[in-house]
């Protein structure tokens, strides 16, 4: 099945609940409202036309300047028409999603990254806390406006025998970036070569 055929499809089936769809790199992508996000993800998981069964991954994007400054993705595949498909929601960050758990069990971990990441919650789901960040870390380290100092960082102490706190120091020099390939090497060489025959 093409991305042009199934959005033909899908624009006929759900007419009421795509606000805006779309074709980009032959992948299809669909815009819907949060309130039909559950009902839109059902649909293509069970009718026999689409058969999307794998949920392959959930990704937030923050666009702190616009008035819903978040939106989500949810990328899905069915294995059976060889096809991909992108749904998303744009909202605000005091609105919560409905967790999609029920639906696609994988969205279980996925969920919870994106809650540890910028803070969005999921209504519903089944075990709502940070995944990848210390349990006392405060914050959303994928929001845009997160500073990248001022907070603390916990490593093992060889000398304590202890996991401990410390704050984070970001010393300059570590965001000043060669961008020179390896491959091409560095200018300072084929200068040092070029002072080396001249004398």
């Amino acid at each position: 099945m093409k991305s042009t055929d199934l959005n033909k499809l899908l624009n006929s089936e759900l007419t009421t609940k795509i606000k805006e769809s779309s074709i980009e790199n032959d992948e299809l992508l669909i815009d819907v409202e949060i309130n039909n996000l559950h009902s839109v993800l059902l649909f293509l998981k069970t009718d026999i036309k689409f058969k999307f069964k794998q949920l392959i991954d959930i990704v937030a994007v923050d666009y702190p300047n616009n008035e819903k400054r978040f939106k989500i993705y949810y990328l899905l595949l069915s294995h059976e028409n060889n096809i991909r498909i992108k749904i998303s929601i744009t909202f605000n960050i005091d609105e919560k999603i409905p967790s999609i758990t029920k639906i696609y069990p994988s969205a279980n971990w996925m969920e919870r990254e994106v809650f540890d990441m910028y803070g969005i919650k999921f209504k519903n789901h089944p075990d709502l806390r940070r995944i990848l960040t210390d349990y006392n870390f405060k914050g959303f380290p994928l929001r845009k406006d997160f500073p990248l100092t001022g907070f603390n960082e916990v490593r093992y102490s060889e000398k304590e025998k202890k996991v401990i706190y410390e704050s984070v120091k970001l010393e300059q020099n570590y965001r000043d970036f060669d961008f020179d390939s390896p491959w091409e090497g560095t200018k300072y060489l084929e200068n040092l070569k070029l002072k080396t025959k001249n004398e």
